[in-house]
């Protein structure tokens, strides 16, 4: 369960890239430098800079979030009242890339911090490496172990786990009174972790899952799976989709007729189509007027929502935000290490994980993408609660929310 790619994520493989410019660079308070003094903070941020299209989009936005968390820290003291810099490294995507640039950097000058930008096969090869040398880490690409303390002490996962996004759906399913459910899962290996987590934690909650279809993700039609579990009688389709196979599934809804709720998990909110008017996307038109989609509070604008759209400014004055903040979980590492590190009266790796293990310094943390990371001694996952998460209908984005 826990080898989700998201952040999305976890969401899919693709939402877990990182892309920032060529080369290596520093941000601070003052604007962008090279290298940092002794007394600096140094992050250093792993990401796929040479990643491309879509994949670039939802690269530059984790990278961009964790250069604006930079700018929020060295706003507010930095971190035990150290400047921070932020170095940006091109792991290409790839896990062996990754641990050669990571001994790298760390032979160069040891990081105080290392973040990912995903795939969660970086963060296997990476995890061990910063053990070793006990380096601090935060993590958007979730493995089988990498919130285990025992494992690996010193990491923290920003991104939430399955269980967390499928608990979301019940108090929406709940509120609809829907009590027979559909499921309707890709093949891949997120989709496959879905289809499985859904039928457990739904069925715990009381809920009848009539059926339970998986699809292939390269097919060009999903009608059979539809009328499976059509067949059912279902008060409601739970649906996992990402990309091109989510415009065929709500094509072939269209021509079975069938007038179902839709509730959808957040790669389809990841995908651009949803978010997009014909004749690039779907926006607007009668295939999405049954669906909703599972997303962050933060991903929804709402001007009350002050932490939040103070990093969105920031990011934006930083660069173009061009994926979802989904992508943006690095923002909040700033945070959370501020916070620790004044809890702690250290810098300290040691002593920073040890305090964000504390329930008052969570809830002394500035984040925004989340609004609190629930850590605990035995589990070094973010165990985000059901109120973290809402359920919207399609509509435009922009500067990574949907308005």
């Amino acid at each position: 369960m826990r080898r989700r790619l998201t952040g999305v994520a976890a969401i899919a493989a693709g939402l877990l890239f990182a892309l920032a410019g060529c080369g290596s660079d520093s941000a601070s308070s003052g604007g962008s430098t090279q290298g940092g003094g002794a007394g600096d903070y140094r992050v250093v941020v792993l990401g796929g800079i040479s990643a491309k299209g879509v994949l670039a989009d939802n690269a530059s936005t984790s990278v961009l979030a964790a250069k604006a968390g930079v700018e929020f820290a060295n706003r507010n003291g930095g971190v035990g009242g150290r400047k921070v810099t932020v170095d940006v490294i091109d792991d290409q995507g790839d896990p062996t890339t990754a641990v050669t640039r990571l001994r790298e950097a760390i032979a160069k000058k040891k990081p105080d911090l290392v973040l990912n930008s995903g795939p969660s096969t970086v963060a296997e090869a990476t995890l061990p490496i910063l053990k070793q040398n006990s380096i601090l880490s935060m993590n958007i690409g979730p493995t089988q172990t990498s919130a285990d303390p025992k494992q690996f002490p010193l990491n923290f996962d920003l991104s939430p786990v399955p269980t967390d996004y499928l608990g979301g759906f019940v108090p929406y399913l709940q509120q609809h009174g829907y009590k027979k459910l559909g499921i309707l899962h890709g093949s891949s290996s997120y989709g496959e972790t879905f289809g499985k987590g859904a039928q457990d934690v739904l069925s715990k909650e009381g809920f009848d899952v009539v059926k339970n279809e998986e699809y292939d993700i390269a097919a060009l039609d999903m009608t059979a799976q539809l009328e499976a579990v059509r067949a059912g009688g279902p008060d409601a389709l739970v649906l996992d989709a990402y990309g091109a196979p989510l415009g065929y599934i709500l094509d072939n809804v269209q021509k079975l007729g069938w007038n179902v709720p839709i509730v959808a998990n957040s790669s389809v909110a990841a995908t651009g189509l949803i978010s997009s008017p014909p004749p690039s996307g779907v926006l607007g038109t009668p295939a999405v007027k049954n669906l909703v989609m599972q997303v962050f509070k933060s991903t929804k604008y709402d001007p009350n929502a002050v932490a939040v759209n103070d990093a969105v400014t920031l990011m934006k004055g930083l660069g173009s935000i061009k994926a979802t903040l989904i992508l943006a979980y690095n923002y909040d590492a700033l945070p959370l290490v501020m916070a620790a590190a004044a809890k702690a009266g250290s810098t300290d790796a040691k002593a920073i994980a040890t305090a964000l293990e504390q329930p008052d310094m969570q809830q002394a943390a500035k984040t925004a993408i989340l609004a609190r990371y629930n850590y605990t001694a035995s589990s070094h996952a973010p165990s985000v609660g059901k109120g973290e998460f809402i359920f919207i209908a399609p509509s435009e984005r922009r500067d990574g929310q949907y308005h």
